[in-house]
């Protein structure tokens, strides 16, 4: 149970594990973006000065997170709501939103690539800070707005009169903040990366963002693009390509750092003050 109610479900929870689950069997976890995430998480980590022993890992990439985790001495925790994933490594199912764990089960939870689909977003981070212990530590990457904008576009000019909806709603960084905030989360800092990437084909993006967990899962009716708005696309990609035959595509990247409360952890800053990196903040959070 969470301290929301009536949340409307955005996203079809079945077809979300079918997503996921057809993204890990293509990629394992191992596409590029994932990959980032991962890795920016595991850097991010470094700087936090402390021990933890007892991690829950949520995401397609886990079992390369949990691999690193465990052999710095963590007991690792699986969970996602791809049965592909859990199965693979031993896994719980379940919902971002619907965590089955105790209070106080873990010191560090780390979420790569999902929180951006799930129905109860604020439900899921106050689970986080549930099955946290105190002064646990929770580190989230995510895709955020302003990700796709060129896709976007050619998507609507492809449609003409008769756009439809083919990417959900994405959070941006204010908003992130304050979602942790609202959820009891203490010391909340969400930052941005923003990766300017290249494409010679349209069937490469949108694989990569299949790859990621990223196709249309929102609930309801979801029109499908027919061959001829595809060619139309196709056509609107390649007018947009450069001299070198490449489409210019950007995808944000938001990275979540917050701790479950503790008596003993410092004042946040005055909103609106703030002068450093998370990186920072992480590191002076931790006797650095």
């Amino acid at each position: 149970m969470t301290d929301t109610v009536n949340v409307p479900e955005v996203f079809d929870r079945k077809l979300r594990r079918l997503v996921r689950d057809r993204a890990y069997s293509r990629e394992h976890g191992k596409d590029f973006l994932s990959q980032i995430m991962a890795d920016e998480i595991l850097e991010r980590l470094d700087v936090v000065k402390r021990t933890f022993q007892r991690v829950l890992i949520i995401g397609l990439s886990a079992e390369g997170l949990g691999n690193a985790l465990k052999a710095r001495g963590m007991q690792v925790i699986f969970a996602d709501s791809s049965v592909q994933v859990t199965k693979a490594l031993g896994g719980i199912l379940c919902d971002d939103d619907r965590l089955p764990f105790a209070d106080h089960s873990f010191d560090l939870i780390i979420n790569i690539g999902s929180l951006d689909t799930v129905n109860d977003l604020p439900g899921a981070l106050v689970l986080c800070r549930r099955i946290l212990v105190p002064d646990g530590l929770l580190l989230a990457a995510l895709i955020g707005a302003e990700s796709f904008p060129s896709l976007k576009s050619v998507i609507m000019e492809s449609e003409g009169d008769r756009v439809s909806s083919h990417f959900h709603p994405q959070i941006d960084v204010r908003t992130a903040g304050d979602l942790m905030a609202r959820a009891g989360l203490t010391i909340p800092v969400a930052d941005s990366d923003t990766l300017h990437l290249n494409y010679s084909g349209l069937d490469r993006l949108i694989s990569d963002i299949r790859d990621v967990g990223g196709s249309n899962i929102m609930s309801g009716i979801r029109p499908a693009i027919g061959r001829n708005i595809y060619n139309r696309m196709i056509s609107g990609f390649d007018a947009r390509t450069s001299a070198d035959g490449k489409f210019s595509e950007i995808v944000t990247i938001l990275y979540l750092c917050a701790w479950a409360p503790h008596p003993d952890q410092p004042k946040p800053a005055r909103r609106g003050s703030g002068q450093v990196s998370l990186k920072t903040r992480l590191s002076k959070n931790n006797g650095d």
